[in-house]
């Protein structure tokens, strides 16, 4: 099974699971917050903390840029609003300094071709494809380009699809994860199967991103074989924002990494033998130690 090394780390089955705290837009544009967040990312166990980077006059639809609608920011069109949740070239320096302070990797899912080449100036670790581009050909090529490690989510798609991208970006250097994109998800909609099904036909690294509002699923997928998990992180649950109730809050991010971290322990090995512990109960219960 194939290997693929995300800054430091190697991401693969043999290997802990590489847990991601996706903080995407949930910052609400708010860098202080974002600090916070990565802090929190930090303290729980998380590998990487995940932004989103969109470049809005190219992913805004035309008939969606003048819907107004109440924001944070006040009475506003749809777009300002974008504008809003997008860091500036000064923020994300400020975001990579602090990460590098706080010893945790950072990238983002990149939604448009000139928001690649953006976070190419930070020498991005990886690449993340989220579900709602995965069939987007040109920039599955533009990204492949720039010869990083690219993960990529595959909610919303059917295996005909997820196919296709991988034919085009090849698997090197390529992570899938099993993804359901509605927010929040629900227990029977999430298909954790496919989690092995992936494994069996791609034979490389396959992750699972998940927007249910528990644990109990995502460890789950660990306990099938998921090499890589993210999870939405916030500050509160209530806050304003789409992904906010799909969310994990500070307390239950660090149960779930803690959960992921026993459940890898107690997976163990495939050989069926009697552990040291057992040995004198099996003397005393059985009398043939």
């Amino acid at each position: 099974m194939a290997v693929v090394t995300i800054g430091k780390k190697k991401v693969g089955h043999k290997y802990p699971s590489y847990i991601i705290a996706e903080i995407g837009i949930n910052h609400n544009g708010d860098i202080e917050d974002t600090k916070q967040l990565i802090r929190v990312a930090k303290v729980a166990g998380a590998d990487a903390v995940k932004f989103q980077k969109r470049t809005p006059e190219i992913c805004v639809p035309l008939k969606q840029r003048k819907i107004m609608r109440e924001t944070p920011w006040g009475y506003i069109s749809y777009m300002d609003y974008r504008y809003k949740v997008e860091f500036s070239f000064e923020q994300y320096s400020e975001i990579d300094k602090f990460c590098k302070e706080q010893e945790i990797t950072w990238f983002a899912s990149v939604w448009d071709e000139p928001s690649v080449d953006f976070l190419e100036q930070f020498n991005a670790p990886c690449y993340k494809i989220p579900s709602a581009l995965m069939t987007n050909k040109s920039l599955l090529q533009h990204v492949r380009k720039k010869g990083r490690p690219i993960i990529i989510s595959t909610g919303m798609s059917t295996l005909d699809e997820v196919d296709s991208a991988i034919d085009i970006l090849g698997k090197k250097d390529l992570v899938v994860l099993q993804t359901c994109s509605s927010y929040p998800a629900k227990y029977d909609e999430l298909n954790l199967r496919v989690i092995s099904m992936y494994m069996e036909r791609y034979k490389i690294p396959i992750g699972y991103s998940g927007h249910e509002t528990g644990l109990a699923s995502t460890v789950g997928a660990v306990a099938l074989g998921a090499c890589v998990v993210e999870r939405h992180l916030t500050l509160d649950r209530a806050n304003w924002g789409t992904d906010q109730a799909a969310s994990l809050e500070p307390n239950g991010f660090i149960r779930l990494i803690r959960d992921i971290r026993l459940v890898e322990q107690a997976m163990g090995s495939d050989e069926k033998r009697v552990s040291p512990r057992e040995l004198p109960i099996k003397e005393k219960l059985r009398g043939d130690g």
